[in-house]
């Protein structure tokens, strides 16, 4: 895809539902893997939840909390438990998003082959796609992945969660017959270190549970 086309594909839109003011893209089909379909709801006397659509008196329904799943511009009104899912996701898209767009290191294999290549991999910008570059370059799209298993080592002193050291990735690829696999190791950075891989794989187990969420909706 041209980068001219490309932009065209992401461009976006200011637009003004029931619930309040959304930049959603020009074409419903290039929206983040990770969005929410706003809820259907009638007005009335009483006040509704932007994210579950229910309607509550004001005092059940008085937080205004950011909702970037819906693409809503502003903080939006929220039911108590809503506000307490949106605000454990707020975490996500301002902290571990912006890590899974930078990037990092791993040794990668596809399939059953037993050898790995070192790649960088990352998120793209629009956050379709998994990008992983190395002497070659393959992308994945988000949606297409099926299945996330992060691989651990050992447990560290004192007891509590095992090391995550990689990540296995089931996907359905173009002209691939079946399942797809994919299979990442973490790597050392330009100065010998594995923490921003292991940074990387917290996140994108992260991104997993809401691309899992955002199929169930």
């Amino acid at each position: 895809m041209s980068s001219e086309v490309a932009a065209r594909c992401d461009a976006k839109k200011l637009v003004r539902s029931p619930s309040g003011l959304r930049m959603v893209p020009e074409h419903r089909a290039f929206g983040s893997p990770f969005g929410l379909e706003e809820p259907q709801w009638v007005p009335d006397k009483e006040h509704h939840c932007r994210r579950c659509g229910k309607c509550f008196c004001d005092k059940c329904c008085g937080q205004k909390v950011a909702l970037p799943r819906m693409c809503f511009v502003d903080p939006v009104r929220q039911c108590a438990a809503c506000a307490l899912v949106s605000r454990k996701e707020a975490e996500f898209f301002d902290k571990q998003l912006r890590v899974l767009l930078s990037g990092a290191t791993f040794l990668v294999s596809f399939g059953n082959s037993e050898n790995a290549e070192t790649m960088v991999c990352r998120l793209s910008s629009n956050q379709r796609y998994l990008l992983l570059d190395g002497a070659g370059h393959h992308e994945i799209e988000v949606t297409h992945i099926s299945a996330v298993q992060v691989l651990t080592e050992g447990f560290p002193a004192g007891g509590g969660a095992a090391r995550a050291t990689g990540m296995s990735l089931q996907f359905s690829a173009p002209g691939v017959e079946g399942v797809a696999q994919l299979k990442l190791t973490a790597g050392e950075d330009a100065h010998g270190s594995r923490k921003q891989a292991t940074a990387w794989l917290a996140a994108m187990h992260k991104a997993a549970k809401l691309l899992y969420e955002s199929r169930d909706q």
